[in-house]
C-alpha cells in the first residue's frame, strides 16, 4: 500500500520549533512581521512614519501623523493578556502540529497555565479559525451529507429528537475523486429555507452537489449548483458508497477526534467553533510546517475577542 504523503509529510518539529520561536524577543520579531510584514501601519490612520518609544516594561509605536500609540498586541487577538507570548505562541505550536488537536485541560498543563487562562487562548484561537473559514466556498464535486454533534442525555429523547445533539453540514470538495477542501456548518433545522441559506454560504455556483435521499438537500438548486440525490439506505453499507467514501471518511475522523480528544463539548454553544478547528486543519494540511506562520498571521491581522464575547456564541453562523 502506497504511503500517504500528506499524512507522512514532515510538520514543525519542537527543536524547530524551539530554535524559530524560543524567546520572547523572537516571537515579538514573529508577530510584527505577521502584523506589518511591510513595516510598520497605524491602525488610526494607516500612515507609515512613526517613532518608537518604551513606557516601562512595553514598547510603542506612535504614528508621526495622527499621533495615535500602539503596542504590538493591541488590537490583535494577543491584547489584553499578561501571558508572555511564548505562552501563545506555544499554543499556536499545539493546536497547529498535533493530530487530534488538544482538549482545554492538556493545554492547560503543557502551558503550564489556569484552566481558565488556557480555555480563554483555546477558544480566541479556534475563533480565529472560524473567522478564516467562514468565507470559504466549495466549487467542482462536493459530497454532502447531514450530520448532528453531541449526544444523548440520559432520559431524554432519541435520535434526531435529542435535546443534546445539534445539526450539522457536512461538505467535501472533490477534484478526481480525491478529497480537497471541506465545510462544517451547524444549521438551525433540516427545513428547506435552511438549506436554502447554507448552500448560498457553503457553495460556490456551478458547483454539483451529491447527497443522500434528505428532500431539503435539493435546495442547493437555488444557490446555483446542480444536485444529484442518492438513496443509499443505512448502516455500514451506506457508509462505504462511493459517491459518499470521502465525507463519510471525514466524518468518521471528526468523531474519532471528538471522541479522544473532546469531552462534554457544549455543542449548541460552541459547537461551530470546534467544527471550524477541525475545517481549519483539514483544508491547511498540505503543507504542516505553513499552518502556525499562517495561523499567526491571521491572529496577528484579528480584532480582539473579549471573555464576554466568546461566551456569547451562536449555535450558527
Amino acid at each position: 500500500m502506497p504511503m500517504n504523503r500528506i499524512q507522512f509529510q514532515p510538520g514543525l518539529s519542537l527543536p524547530e520549533f524551539l530554535r524559530q520561536y524560543g524567546t520572547e524577543q523572537r516571537c515579538e520579531a514573529a508577530l510584527h512581521s505577521a502584523r506589518w510584514p511591510r513595516g510598520f501601519v497605524c491602525p488610526a490612520c494607516g500612515h507609515t512614519a512613526y517613532s518608537c518609544f518604551r513606557r516601562g516594561e512595553h514598547r510603542l509605536w506612535q504614528c508621526s501623523a495622527c499621533r495615535h500609540q500602539t503596542s504590538l498586541r493591541a488590537g490583535t487577538v494577543f491584547a489584553a493578556t499578561k501571558l508572555p507570548l511564548t505562552t501563545w505562541f506555544l499554543a499556536l505550536f499545539l493546536l497547529t502540529q498535533s493530530k487530534n488537536s488538544i482538549a482545554t485541560l492538556e493545554l492547560k498543563r503543557h502551558l503550564g497555565v489556569a484552566y481558565h487562562s488556557a480555555w480563554l487562548i483555546k477558544h480566541k484561537l479556534m475563533q480565529v479559525m472560524a473567522d478564516r473559514e467562514a468565507h470559504r466556498q466549495l466549487h467542482e464535486q462536493v459530497q454532502v451529507d447531514d450530520a448532528f454533534l453531541g449526544g444523548e442525555r440520559t432520559g431524554g429523547k432519541r435520535g434526531r429528537g435529542s435535546e443534546n445533539k445539534v445539526p450539522f453540514v457536512a461538505a467535501i470538495q472533490t477534484r478526481q475523486g480525491r478529497p480537497l477542501y471541506a465545510r462544517f456548518d451547524i444549521v438551525p433545522n433540516w427545513q428547506m429555507a435552511s438549506m436554502q441559506l447554507w448552500a448560498s454560504k457553503a457553495l460556490h455556483p456551478g458547483a454539483h452537489v451529491v447527497s443522500d435521499g434528505l428532500s431539503t438537500f435539493g435546495a442547493v438548486r437555488q444557490a446555483g449548483c446542480t444536485h444529484e440525490p442518492i438513496a443509499h439506505g443505512s448502516g455500514k453499507a451506506s457508509t462505504q458508497h462511493p459517491k459518499f467514501i470521502w465525507v463519510n471518511t471525514v466524518l468518521g475522523n471528526l468523531k474519532t477526534m471528538f471522541e479522544s480528544t473532546y469531552k462534554g463539548v457544549k455543542a449548541a454553544k460552541y459547537g461551530q467553533r470546534y467544527l471550524a478547528e477541525f475545517q481549519y486543519r483539514f483544508n491547511r494540511r498540505f503543507d504542516l510546517p505553513a499552518m502556525l506562520p499562517r495561523l499567526l498571521r491571521a491572529a496577528a491581522i484579528a480584532a480582539p475577542y473579549p471573555e464576554r464575547r466568546l461566551r456569547l456564541a451562536e449555535i450558527h453562523g
